[in-house]
């Protein structure tokens, strides 16, 4: 059984598909999801949909496109208080998006620094985004990890080497999603062909960026197989095996997760 470490459930793309979202993971052979939280208004919601089924878990945290959204700033209190939620299993997704700037750097950086924070004081992991913003994400990372380490994961990657060096030297996990499989990701796949198998999960993160053979469709949770066969491909491994590595890799790193048998809801 797969894991889709990453993805948006609550988007308005699922509207009215939530039970056949389910059923097509699981025909599919993904057993478990984790929806992610995008700002804390949204929160109530992406926890009420995790609840719908225990193959289904959440995140809390706040992109940094929305960091400037909020009505005060990001502190670790805040998400800490929410993360006691049952279904919470990790922080974020938080970060820097240097291609969009839709928040500012330094409104970006303080909410970063406050997510990796309540990741060093509750053990729960960050779920880091980072865009254009390499040199800045391994100084914010590597500054903190001094006061502390931390876990995390680096998701959707599509970073240079430096910052996948990085983050396995911290102690993070490096997640990949549909991109692995585009046709244009060639440097993507020189730089995952030499990362540890015991360090990577893979992602959808749904609805966006669908994998090859299903370009241009709404991507959900039921496409993670592409993901993983690509993986395997790359290290010439069967898909199987990832499936099993990236499956324990997931609950190694999201601890507060509890396997459901293949039959659960």
């Amino acid at each position: 059984m797969l894991v889709d470490s990453h993805c948006h459930l609550d988007f308005p793309d699922f509207v009215g598909d939530f039970d056949g979202v389910m059923a097509r993971a699981a025909n599919a052979g993904v057993g478990h999801m984790q929806t992610i939280c995008t700002r804390l208004r949204s929160f109530d919601s992406v926890a009420a949909l995790a609840e719908r089924s225990e193959r289904l878990f959440c995140s809390v945290g706040v992109h940094p496109h929305h960091v400037a959204e909020e009505p005060e700033p990001v502190t670790a209190e805040t998400l800490l208080k929410r993360a006691q939620h049952p279904k919470v299993i990790g922080l974020g997704e938080t970060g820097l998006d240097f291609y969009y700037e839709q928040s500012p750097r330094d409104q970006q950086e303080a909410s970063f620094r406050a997510h990796i924070a309540a990741a060093r004081q509750s053990g729960l992991p960050i779920i880091v985004h980072t865009r254009t913003a390499d040199d800045e994400t391994i100084r914010i990372m590597r500054e903190e990890a001094e006061r502390g380490r931390f876990p995390g994961v680096i998701h959707c990657f599509t970073a240079g080497p430096e910052v996948a060096a990085c983050a396995i030297e911290l102690g993070l996990y490096v997640s990949l999603a549909g991109i692995l499989t585009f046709k244009n990701a060639g440097a993507l796949r020189d730089t995952v062909r030499d990362l540890p198998l015991e360090r990577l999960l893979v992602e959808t993160d749904a609805p966006y960026l669908a994998p090859v053979p299903h370009r241009g469709k709404r991507n959900e949770p039921a496409f993670v197989p592409a993901v993983a066969a690509a993986l395997a491909a790359l290290k010439g491994l069967t898909t199987e095996q990832v499936a099993q590595a990236t499956t324990d890799n997931f609950f190694r790193l999201f601890s507060k997760a509890r396997r459901q048998a293949a039959h659960s809801t």
